[in-house]
């Protein structure tokens, strides 16, 4: 499992980061933090406020289709499918820190 969370993990910091690089375009800013809201605001409903890394690495590994909908139905901006993926792992990055057993 620690292998899983690792991998996670490192998909989620990759995707922050190309999130931060293509932000720095106002109106992709603005969608961008649309589709990470719609994943945080279904992350909580999913895992909770009170999850360890495993259990966030095991709703992230069956996301895909859930995340789609989450942006599909609540900030289908123009262009979401592009980048509906770099949002779900961003949003899973910020969540992440709320772990209890959260180390950076």
């Amino acid at each position: 499992m620690a292998e899983q969370v690792e991998s996670a993990r490192r998909d989620w910091a990759e995707g922050y980061r190309r999130l931060l690089a293509e932000a720095r375009d106002p109106r992709a800013a603005e969608r961008l933090h649309a589709q990470v809201g719609a994943v945080t605001d279904e992350l909580r409903k999913r895992v909770g406020s009170t999850f360890t890394l495993a259990e966030l690495a095991q709703a992230y590994a069956g996301s895909e289709q859930w995340t789609r909908d989450a942006v599909s139905e609540r900030a289908p901006t123009p262009g979401w499918p592009r980048t509906v993926a770099l949002a779900g792992d961003a949003a899973f990055h910020l969540y992440a820190r709320a772990a209890v057993d959260y180390e950076p």
